[in-house]
């Protein structure tokens, strides 16, 4: 019931999440009816934004893959002195 719930809250919540039609006439074609407010102040501001997602995937790829597969296989790892001991 509480998935539901949150669900129903969520949908709710992405529908006013999107621009007015007003924001809408400022954003260039990329972002209209995306985001509020007015566009980008020029292309260094979609150069940043492009590099900090980079960072972002990477980040999360990897932090993804290490939790799944950690390949600590040598016996003098730290995390053997916490698992073995007695």
């Amino acid at each position: 019931m509480k998935i539901i719930l949150l669900s129903i809250a969520l949908t709710f919540v992405s529908l006013f999440t999107f621009a007015c039609p007003a924001c809408e006439k400022q954003q260039p074609k990329l972002l209209q009816g995306i985001t509020h407010g007015g566009g980008p102040g020029s292309n260094w501001d979609y150069v940043i934004i492009s590099i900090a997602v980079i960072i972002v995937l990477f980040t999360l790829f990897f932090s993804v893959k290490w939790l799944v597969r950690p390949g600590e296989q040598s016996q003098s790892h730290i995390k053997r002195l916490i698992l073995n001991n007695e």
